[in-house]
């Protein structure tokens, strides 16, 4: 038998082993070559007008996966390593040269890479339209995505990962050279190092994510900790507790909880409790480390995945909250095509200018009448009566962490009037673009104030987001003044679309990348750990527990150590989008719970596949 139909057969042997492996890792090489291949995908790039902005976003995008790609293989690779140290040691026992063995090893890696590598960009190939024309949904555009090869993608899709597995395939070899032969036989017992739980660790680790989660639940311009670390600084320092607490959370914190179930009677010695707790509380302790980066890999990706999801959810509210209006620009009426015009109003407002020592500021006063019209023809239930030298004052970006509230005070114009604000609204009957903030006073009152008269046209129509051509049609016949004040909700919902909209295509895929890698390594964990466990399980099963009892103990364990990431990871993320929505002054609730149910259910699966191997590696051992 040749060394390499030998690799061959063990490739064949431990396929069951490696399938998830592969199938992650040609996931992975999917999303890599689709990255790649936008990026150099020029017909796409003009079609939707975007071409930098697409391509800077998938050169980043590509480094990043590359970037977790890496980790991911060398993690995994690792797995695999101590899973073949026993083969390898017996081999070696029946006079094996180690250089053949370190051949056969480096084959078996190589050639595992290199049909990963294939398959990744055969089915990347096809998929990428599939891919492309998602990505062109979520932008917005009703462009076709072309199917298109790209040689520069797949020459720097294949040079990148055969660098990689060729240095993976080298750690391989050099295995054999490293361990002695005894090392190798016990490999397989050599966890991580198991810590020891201190009470003063577990106290430090609960108030260190105490600390982080208060921190970023905190108004960011109030709260005495991120004016000391400013607001640099302080994302950093919540990180960095929340990292260190969440080490010494499933460090000490997990191992008090589990001693106190197994110390509670009347639940451990009830069926198999006692046995499953005894052997999470081994398993928690010795896998702190890999848990932890578990639970921070989970959070980063729930967080960044939902924080562009909801800013995409609210893409057209927050554009219809600065623009009530689908038309309108500063000067006299043009023609336009008028099907699904719901009204087209001409307003007489005058230009405001307040100056103060340090600068001035803008405003547009409007008549109460023409509040009152627009205010109907918007459908909007609220109806103002002026009283004379009294205003009311309307600014769409008004935020009371840092705007001035004008409320009960005296609004003074260069002029010498002088007018006192008696309410304030956050929204407006005037687009933000041409008219900024509006300062409504009663008809009197307008018609008296000596200021600078200007036209506006205000447009409304139905189904108002695909009136793009219509758009075409008013911007073509502006002068280039007026381009540059005339706003369009179809236009900015456009534009708006397309930037988040491809910023989620990018955090979806390489949060799904993310996910099948952790999966991924939670699964390598477990199995590797059920195998250890197998003789246990046999002598339970002679004994006289059942299949039954044994599946649902394998569940049990097999859940805790899937679920207490999650949970952690979710937590993590539900106070960074806290602090993300605060920010952003945006309500995410809805659909950051969406993104939070969807990675759960996939990761789900990921448990249900685990269950079922482990199960299976179990009943293998009666």
């Amino acid at each position: 038998m040749t060394l390499f139909s030998l690799a061959r057969k063990n490739i064949q042997r431990n396929l069951s082993n490696y399938f998830l492996y592969i199938a992650s890792m040609v996931f992975s090489i999917v999303i890599y070559f689709t990255f790649v291949t936008l990026k150099y995908n020029d017909d796409l790039a003009s079609s939707t007008g975007m071409s930098q902005q697409i391509k800077g976003l998938m050169s980043a995008s590509s480094i990043v996966l590359l970037f977790f790609i890496v980790i991911f293989i060398a993690y995994s690779n690792s797995f695999f390593m101590k899973k073949r140290k026993k083969e390898v040691a017996l081999y070696s026992l029946l006079g094996v040269r180690k250089q053949k063995i370190g051949l056969m090893l480096f084959f078996e890696n190589l050639v595992i890479g290199l049909v990963s590598l294939v398959l990744g960009i055969v089915i990347g190939f096809f998929m990428s339209k599939v891919l492309l024309t998602i990505l062109v949904r979520l932008m917005g555009y009703q462009v076709v995505a072309n199917l298109t090869f790209t040689p520069e993608a797949v020459l720097q899709t294949a040079g990148i990962f055969a660098i990689l597995f060729l240095f993976t395939s080298l750690q391989g070899y050099r295995v054999i050279y490293q361990f002695k032969l005894i090392d190798l036989f016990h490999a397989e017992k050599q966890g991580e190092k198991i810590p020891r739980a201190s009470f003063l660790a577990a106290i430090v680790g609960t108030a260190l994510i105490a600390f982080g989660y208060y921190t970023a639940s905190s108004n960011i311009f109030t709260s005495p900790i991120w004016k000391l670390f400013t607001i640099l600084g302080t994302p950093l320092l919540v990180i960095g507790a929340t990292i260190a607490g969440t080490y010494l959370l499933f460090h000490s914190v997990s191992v008090f909880v589990l001693t106190a179930l197994k110390k509670a009677t009347s639940w451990s010695w009830r069926g198999l409790n006692l046995i499953g707790v005894s052997q999470l509380l081994y398993r928690i302790r010795a896998n702190a480390k890999s848990l932890s980066i578990i639970a921070i890999l989970s959070a980063t990706t729930i967080t960044a995945g939902g924080g562009v999801f909801g800013m995409y959810y609210n893409t057209e509210a927050t554009v219809r909250h600065v623009l009530p209006n689908t038309f309108m620009w500063k000067g006299e009426a043009v023609e336009f095509d008028q099907q699904n015009v719901l009204y087209n109003e001409s307003i007489h407002a005058k230009n405001l200018r307040v100056d103060n020592e340090f600068a001035f500021f803008e405003y547009t006063l409007l008549k109460e009448s023409d509040y009152n019209r627009l205010a109907i023809l918007q459908g909007t239930n609220r109806e103002l009566h002026i009283a004379d030298g009294s205003a009311v004052l309307l600014d769409v970006n008004f935020d009371e962490r840092f705007s001035h509230d004008f409320t009960d005070e005296n609004f003074k114009l260069q002029s010498g009037e002088s007018f006192h604000i008696d309410k304030m609204y956050t929204d407006s009957v005037l687009n933000f673009i041409p008219a900024g903030t509006v300062l409504v006073v009663n008809d009197q009152a307008f018609d008296a104030t000596d200021a600078e008269g200007v036209t506006m046209q205000a447009v409304g129509m139905d189904n108002d987001l695909k009136q793009q051509n219509v758009s075409k049609q008013i911007y073509e016949q502006l002068s280039t003044e007026q381009q540059e004040w005339f706003s369009s909700v179809p236009q900015s919902y456009e534009d708006s679309l397309g930037t988040v909209g491809s910023l989620l295509f990018v955090g979806s895929f390489l949060g799904l990348v993310f996910l099948a890698a952790t999966g991924s390594i939670i699964y390598f964990k477990v199995l590797t750990e059920a195998e250890e466990d197998q003789a246990k399980y046999a002598v339970l099963n002679k004994i006289g527990v059942n299949s039954r009892q044994i599946l649902k103990t394998v569940a049990g364990q097999v859940a805790v150590i899937f679920s207490a990431p999650l949970v952690v990871g979710i937590a993590h993320s539900a106070f960074a989008l806290l602090a993300f929505s605060q920010l952003f002054n945006m309500d995410i609730t809805k659909p950051v719970i969406l993104w939070m149910v969807a990675y759960s259910v996939i990761y789900g699966l990921y448990y249900l596949f685990t269950v079922r191997s482990f199960y299976k590696i179990v009943r293998q051992g009666n």
